[in-house]
């Protein structure tokens, strides 16, 4: 399977898209918030910091400072709908009788396991909820004629980038995790429950039980010790953050279950529709939401969100 191909979030506006089941994606960005606008403060402090104490100090009238913004996805996911929503950004962002900044917005679509922008071209990245999906499955937890050692369950738990200047700030945001134990319930409560629904399909006849066995889900949640011990070894980022907190459970009106499923979905349909076919998807997604109902009635999980800022060396 070619990742960078089948995998996509579910684009559009419909009730099983992205853009209407990020709710748990928003509040994590938001949570952080604070430390990415500080983190885009002190770039600019620290680039232009003699034009800021004239500007402060003797009123001088200077242009303002342009500020050009790269949206990254892999090429196969919705930027229409992101773009169609720009019109109504810049009427809120120049709200008001204040001079605004120029504001340059542009998708650049690609995988950033590869090159996308000019070397020591970007001042700040921001990523989020993106670096725990893989871009392939690796090849350690398959035997010598290529089968899965990940039987009975569909989880398991190089250089810089050189687009960013010297002094340039990078905030990540990802799922980790606190356990050491990848099997630990908090890491794998959704992608079991995930693979109990699928083997429910097979067990009605639905789903070939070799096709559940060959799926993997492309995903890794770091402790903070991995992410530690990743960047010493990279060697081109001082760490000024690393952090682990846990998100609150949403208070939802109607079914927690269905709520959680169709955020699982909207991330894991172009991946599940691929391997199992989509005829499959409402079933195993209604199953999906019946068993997060049953198990978080009896436990109360919470999903670990990682948060790093690296300054570039």
């Amino acid at each position: 399977m070619d990742i960078h191909k089948a995998f996509h979030m579910k684009g559009g506006v419909g009730d099983n898209s992205y853009s209407k089941n990020s709710s748990f994606q928003k509040g994590v960005a938001n949570k952080v918030k604070h430390v990415t606008t500080e983190a885009i403060q002190q770039v600019f402090i620290t680039k232009k910091p003699k034009s800021l104490v004239e500007s402060a100090s003797r009123a001088i009238q200077q242009p303002p400072p342009e500020f050009r913004i790269y949206l990254n996805d892999l090429h196969t996911n919705d930027f229409n709908t992101i773009l169609q929503g720009l019109p109504d950004l810049y009427k809120e962002f120049n709200r008001g009788t204040k001079q605004q900044p120029p504001l340059y917005i542009a998708a650049c679509p690609g995988t950033f396991y590869g090159l996308l922008f000019p070397d020591h071209s970007l001042h700040f990245v921001y990523s989020s909820n993106s670096l725990h999906w893989l871009s392939m499955v690796p090849r350690g937890i398959y035997d010598e004629e290529g089968r899965s050692m990940n039987g009975k369950s569909v989880y398991i738990s190089e250089r810089s980038p050189p687009a960013l200047i010297h002094g340039g700030r990078m905030v990540l945001v990802m799922l980790g995790r606190k356990a050491s134990d990848h099997a630990h319930c908090a890491n794998s409560f959704l992608w079991e429950l995930l693979y109990q629904s699928l083997a429910h399909l097979v067990a009605q006849g639905e789903v070939e039980d070799e096709k559940l066995e060959s799926y993997e889900v492309h995903f890794y949640a770091p402790s903070k010790e991995e992410l530690e011990d990743e960047v010493r070894k990279e060697g081109s980022f001082r760490m000024e953050m690393v952090e682990m907190f846990e998100m609150m459970r949403a208070d939802v009106s109607g079914s927690y279950g269905t709520v959680v499923a169709k955020a699982v979905r909207c991330v894991q349909e172009s991946m599940l529709g691929h391997h199992f076919g989509e005829g499959i998807l409402d079933k195993l997604f209604h199953h999906y939401a019946s068993l997060i109902d049953q198990e978080s009635a009896k436990c109360d999980v919470k999903s670990t969100t990682a948060l790093l800022l690296l300054t570039k060396l």
